[in-house]
């Protein structure tokens, strides 16, 4: 039916208040499960190393009686390290939008500092799952703290054929890319036991997005099932069970699409020199600048624990 004549409705009303809720709603994904995952520790300097060993290999050792000892040569340790990295985020608010009533905040600065921690340790995640060298802080150029993708050496796994080459932490030698294959999970059997072999336990199996469903298919994947009292389908895997280990299956955001972790998280920690803090920076107007900021860097105690597959794709 068609409006009744004259009736006074909203859309010629003057005076109508807002209905504007009292939130934010904000879906972006804050986990970050790498970091949350290794340990935690301080940084005291712009350069952090550290050493690594490892046990001669296991032989049949015997000597006859009355042996005259040979000494053996020893192996010493090896030195490694990582740069730290300044990560920041950047904004300026006025003064008259700090005061005024809003929704949703009291204070915009407030907000907004709470927001750019969150973005900052996203960034966070980010390098250290990605950065392939460690680089020096110099005039004009940003240290740069080496990732996991630029410490995992020992235990991989690349295409047969045109294989890329794994980094040399000790060198500083970035990875290279290889022909990309479809994931396997003879693949995945092959670095747990390469991991194993090493001394390695990792527990946990970092996947990114487009590989995810692979891994679910794998075979040794668990944890399928039918909740029936909650009406609830889980028809993903949560755990993958293999010869030489049990992984947690995580889903990584940050990662690239084309490398699969197994990692041992005991064996890294994120060292942080200056914690995420917020301070203001020089007024020089009626606005209010301020800046969140953080230096850190990863350590890898060693990276033999770890493993990696290079190079794939989904399909």
């Amino acid at each position: 039916m068609a409006q009744l004549a004259n009736s006074f409705s909203t859309f010629t009303a003057i005076g109508l208040r807002e209905s504007l809720a009292d939130a934010i709603y904000n879906i972006s994904p804050e986990e970050t499960p790498f970091l949350s995952a290794i340990g935690k520790g301080k940084a005291s300097a712009v350069f952090e190393e550290w050493q690594t060993d490892a046990l001669a290999a296991a032989a049949n050792n015997k000597v006859e009686q009355g042996n005259e000892a040979t000494v053996s040569a020893l192996t010493p340790t090896v030195r490694v390290g990582n740069r730290t990295q300044i990560s920041e985020k950047v904004y300026a608010v006025t003064g008259t939008e700090e005061k005024v009533s809003k929704a949703g905040r009291k204070s915009e600065i407030a907000y907004q500092d709470a927001k750019k921690m969150v973005e900052l340790k996203r960034d966070v995640e980010f390098g250290a799952l990605q950065n392939t060298t460690a680089i020096a802080a110099a005039a004009g150029v940003p240290g740069q703290s080496r990732g996991v993708l630029g410490w995992i050496a020992t235990n991989t796994n690349h295409d047969a054929v045109l294989p890329g080459a794994d980094p040399n932490p000790i060198t500083n030698t970035a990875p290279t890319d290889g022909t990309t294959r479809v994931l396997t999970e003879d693949m995945l059997k092959d670095v747990g036991q390469q991991c194993w072999t090493s001394g390695g336990n990792p527990t946990m199996l970092f996947v990114p997005a487009s590989l995810r469903a692979l891994v679910s298919g794998f075979t040794g994947a668990a944890t399928k099932f039918e909740d029936v009292k909650k009406k609830q389908i889980t028809a993903t895997a949560e755990v993958y069970v293999g010869d030489f280990g049990r992984y947690s299956i995580v889903n990584s955001r940050y990662q690239r699409e084309r490398d699969v972790f197994l990692i041992q998280p005991d064996m890294w920690e994120l060292l942080t020199l200056r914690p995420m803090q917020g301070s203001d920076l020089a007024k020089t107007g009626d606005s209010r600048k301020r800046m969140v900021n953080t230096e850190y860097t990863l350590k890898a105690k060693n990276e033999a624990a770890n493993g990696a597959i290079r190079d794939l794709k989904a399909a």
